[in-house]
Formats: C-alpha cells, structure tokens, sequence
C-alpha cells in the first residue's frame, strides 16, 4: 500500500524584489507579529534568494518558495509556484 508522503519542507509566501542575478531571484517575505513588550502588532520581513531555473519569475511576481538542499552558499530555497503575477503599470 503506497500512501501519499506529506512534505517536511517548510514552504513560505513572497514578493520578487529582485530578478537581476542568473537563476536567481530574490524574495521578501513579510509576516506580522506581536511585539513581546508593548503588544502592537507589527510587521517582521526577511530576504531570501530562491532559485528559478528557467527564469519565469520577475519582479513584482507573488510566488511560493519551498526549502531546499543548500544550491550556493546563499541559496537554500527553490520557487516552486506563481501565486500572483505582477500588475502591469
């Protein structure tokens, strides 16, 4: 009997801020939170650079990343899927 494996990989949510280097694109993921002193909520960002093999992803672009094997010493994560294309100014 084969089942379905649920994935261990952590997958995150994000706006292509950066489509300049060769496979690579980078990613602002932005999540809010509760400060742990004061309460207010606020919004907490970090960068990460996914890799895009065939280069589908440009900025503005809402895609989802999955974590990975390390590709390069800042990679670590590989985009798997376009959430939301780029409005066109």
């Amino acid at each position: 009997m084969t089942e379905a494996k649920t994935s261990l990989k952590r997958t995150l949510i994000g706006k292509v801020v950066s489509d300049k280097r060769a496979k690579t694109v980078t990613v602002l993921v932005e999540r809010r939170v509760k400060h742990e002193l004061y309460g207010k909520i606020v919004a907490k960002s970090s960068k990460y650079h996914a890799h895009d093999e065939k280069g589908e992803y440009h900025v503005g672009d809402v895609i989802e990343i999955t974590e990975s094997r390390p590709i390069s010493k800042t990679k670590n994560w590989v985009a798997t899927r376009l959430v939301e294309k780029a409005a066109v100014v």
